[in-house]
């Protein structure tokens, strides 16, 4: 074996040993960078001197994202990478298959020039809604009072010639409602105690947790409240009033309210009343 054969395998040797260039260059004082990678050819470097890419982690990223469908201008938001950089990491891949249809791209389209509008229009809403909330101020018992019965007589059940339904009874879905129409009952001087409370809701609703819910905001206990009334589901009704918002609807019923029901209509009675002998 000549000299340098084995010069080439010492230097092999040392290289899988873990030894970095500039170390085997020492040891075997092999001056000439040229000489040394000849011997070292085939031999990768040991873990420990390999550089770390910063860009590594996007590149795997972006591939990834490619694999998934995302279009180059979607991978550049995503990573905050230039054009040239996602080409480069993903242009091997193939071209993914357009995800919209000519439709659905124009709708996309629409809504994108669309949404500053809407953006201002809510805006709009919110502040015109939020003056008029502030525009109330104070309630005085006689407007509770006039608004309670308003209240009851658009959503409240009423007597009729061929069905006689002389008691209080309020059904509802909107808490804001339920919140009124229990202060109401407060400034008539009706005991809590004579409160009856029932659930309406989907039988495919979280029955419980709109129970919860409904004790909750009136302040009773689950325990108190009557035997929810379920309505059967129907699975080709397409239904709205889904979700984890949907908690049904609250049933409140006035115990021995007879004599406050008669009460209630001529009070009724009373605003129309007096409303049709304003002058214009």
């Amino acid at each position: 074996m000549d000299t340098e054969e084995a010069l080439r395998e010492q230097a092999v040797a040392l290289r899988r040993g873990g030894m970095s260039r500039r170390q085997i260059r020492d040891e075997l004082k092999i001056w000439n960078n040229d000489r040394l990678t000849r011997m070292l050819a085939g031999e990768p470097p040991p873990e420990w001197t390999r550089r770390p890419n910063a860009k590594d982690d996007l590149r795997e990223q972006a591939r990834r994202l490619r694999r998934e469908g995302r279009t180059y201008d979607e991978i550049e938001e995503a990573l905050g990478v230039s054009r040239s950089s996602v080409s480069l990491w993903v242009r091997d891949l193939p071209k993914p298959p357009p995800r919209f249809t000519r439709e659905e791209l124009a709708r996309r389209a629409s809504e994108a020039r669309w949404e500053p509008l809407r953006r201002l229009r809510d805006a709009e809403r919110r502040t015109a809604k939020e003056a008029a909330a502030a525009s109330i101020g104070d309630v005085s018992d006689r407007e509770l009072f006039v608004m309670g019965v308003v209240l009851y007589w658009a959503e409240g059940t009423k007597d009729k010639a061929y069905a006689r339904r002389e008691s209080v009874a309020l059904i509802n879905s909107d808490p804001d409602v339920i919140t009124v129409y229990l202060a109401w009952l407060d400034l008539l001087g009706v005991d809590r105690s004579r409160l009856r409370f029932r659930v309406h809701i989907h039988e495919s609703a979280d029955v419980d947790g709109a129970q919860g819910f409904w004790a909750d905001l009136v302040g009773v206990d689950v325990a108190e409240l009557r035997r929810p009334t379920l309505k059967r589901h129907n699975p080709l009704t397409v239904r709205k009033n889904t979700g984890e918002d949907y908690r049904g609807c609250l049933v409140i019923n006035v115990l021995g309210s007879a004599d406050l029901y008669r009460r209630i209509e001529g009070w009724w009675g009373g605003l129309v009343l007096e409303t049709k002998r304003r002058k214009p």
